[in-house]
């Protein structure tokens, strides 16, 4: 069927449910009149000006992102402040706003499990589950075990490309067959990752010294990755089901809104281990 903002923003809210979000979160609709006709989505990341423009330039009604524009309170959106101008090229160009983040984070499927068929999981489970049964993060099995040294090398293929690519902490011999996900920053769920397990904990946004005291103790190994690339995996998922929904053109944005743009190896480029 052919589809309005409204409704496709309302079906989005129906597999997202506000109630979900986390008390701190603002999703759902945040601009964009209810009655435009849609005939194409883009699917992002991030609400940005490098995204807003794709919106407009692959001739989009609707952007869906999973980060949200105004997640703090903010007394003007003149076009002078970063945030205000982004407001207004959206209005202007006639493209509306939609967010799903904190919701989508604990859906099944969600984030994780996106992330989790990106890396071959199985017999998925929620990692903090919830008593509805969903949850923050995924545990699943990979089809056989390998080394720690080995899946990594799936994680670098199987997320986007990024600057930073990604940072591993454990033995690279270490025998790898359960793993935790969690897309986004997850440093908040390390217990469980270690109570649930798994041999490696895949996640983004790992600090120093959480990471430090972690690692020293008996648990499962750590990869950490962007931020955005643990959930650009999602993107797909959510606009699959919008597709399934309407007779809309969806478009999954690629643009790397990493704020990482250079990687340099430390000492002669060679990987280091202790």
């Amino acid at each position: 069927m052919k589809a309005t903002i409204g409704e496709i923003t309302a079906k989005l809210d129906a597999i997202y449910p506000h109630v979900w979000a986390a008390d701190w979160d603002r999703v759902g609709s945040v601009c964009g009149r209810p009655g435009t006709a849609v005939t194409r989505v883009l699917f992002a990341v991030d609400c940005v000006p490098s995204t807003v423009a794709e919106a407009r330039e692959v001739g989009a009604q609707l952007l869906v992102t999973h980060h949200p524009l105004l997640l703090r309170g903010v007394s003007t959106v003149a076009p002078t402040t970063y945030k205000g101008e982004i407001v207004h090229s959206l209005i202007e160009s006639g493209i509306g706003l939609y967010v799903a983040h904190t919701n989508a984070d604990v859906a099944a499927p969600g984030v994780s499990d996106a992330l989790a068929g990106r890396l071959g999981l199985s017999d998925l489970r929620p990692l903090e589950p919830t008593e509805e049964g969903r949850g923050i993060g995924r545990v699943g099995r990979l089809p056989e075990p390998t080394t720690l040294s080995a899946f990594a090398s799936v994680v670098a293929q199987a997320l986007p490309a990024t600057a930073a690519g990604i940072r591993v902490a454990g033995d690279p011999g270490r025998r790898v067959s359960m793993v935790a996900v969690s897309g986004g920053a997850g440093d908040g769920y390390l217990s469980q990752a270690r109570d649930c397990g798994a041999d490696v904990y895949v996640t983004a946004d790992l600090r120093h010294h959480v990471a430090g005291e972690y690692i020293e103790e008996p648990g499962p190994a750590l990869i950490d990755a962007a931020h955005w690339a643990t959930e650009r995996p999602w993107l797909d998922l959510v606009a699959a089901q919008v597709r399934h929904a309407f007779d809309v053109d969806t478009v999954v944005s690629d643009r790397n809104t990493d704020p990482w743009t250079l990687h340099v190896a430390s000492s002669d480029g060679q990987q280091l281990h202790s």
